[in-house]
């Protein structure tokens, strides 16, 4: 059976508005400081596609300021992501809103499974957890990364705690990369690890690059 992926375009919530228009399945708008509510507010009425809310990556802020974020939202939506230490605090906002969460754990099945497991128990449906196994961008790490999603697949088949969707940010590691810095190495880059978690069986694709979502596009 193929796999359905929706492909994520990202940006920070203050330079939203320049890919609204994009031909994504997803926007995702990424937190940068408490006082980008007011711009979400201001967007969220003039973005007809579903939405995927990113957290700052700090888990400090994150407690705080995610569950105020979801809040705001006006639709069901992708929360990404709790981890051990962020996952109690956001959880009653996203089983109150009924969206889905994102929950990201090391490149390790057993730790994935076990907060499936932990968030399951603190109330959230099994059918709304996304698993984020965060893979690397390159090299060793995005070997054995796609190597990690591929069991979860399959162990997924016979294990409910770990038949959910997979969505990766793999794209997002790559732009970490001295090689990255060049505009084209970038863009090759991006797409190539995109094509390679697509291929390990990821559902949700997350992408910076408008070129890298329609590139994408043409591998289906």
């Amino acid at each position: 059976m193929k796999e359905t992926v929706k492909y994520i375009l990202e940006a920070p919530i203050k330079s939203a508005q320049k890919i609204i228009a994009e031909d994504y399945d997803i926007i995702g708008l990424k937190i940068e400081e408490e006082a980008d509510k007011e711009i979400l507010k201001r967007l969220l009425p003039h973005i007809e596609k579903p939405v995927m809310l990113r957290c700052t990556g700090d888990d400090t802020e994150d407690r705080e300021l995610l569950p105020e974020f979801i809040e705001l939202l006006d639709r069901e939506s992708i929360i990404a992501y709790a981890n051990e230490n962020t996952y109690k605090s956001i959880l009653p906002a996203v089983i109150k809103g009924n969206h889905k969460l994102v929950i990201r754990t090391p490149i390790d099945i057993n730790l994935a499974k076990e907060m499936n497991i932990l968030t399951s128990e603190e109330g959230l449906s099994l059918d709304k957890i996304i698993i984020d196994t965060d893979i690397g961008g390159l090299g060793y790490g995005f070997e054995y990364g796609y190597s990690i999603m591929e069991k979860i697949k399959i162990e997924g088949q016979n294990d409910k705690y770990l038949n959910m969707p997979l969505i990766s940010f793999a794209a997002e590691e790559t732009a970490k990369t001295k090689e990255a810095r060049d505009e084209k190495s970038g863009l090759f880059l991006e797409i190539s690890s995109a094509a390679g978690v697509k291929a390990a069986g990821a559902n949700y694709i997350v992408l910076t690059k408008p070129e890298a979502l329609k590139a994408l596009k043409e591998l289906e």
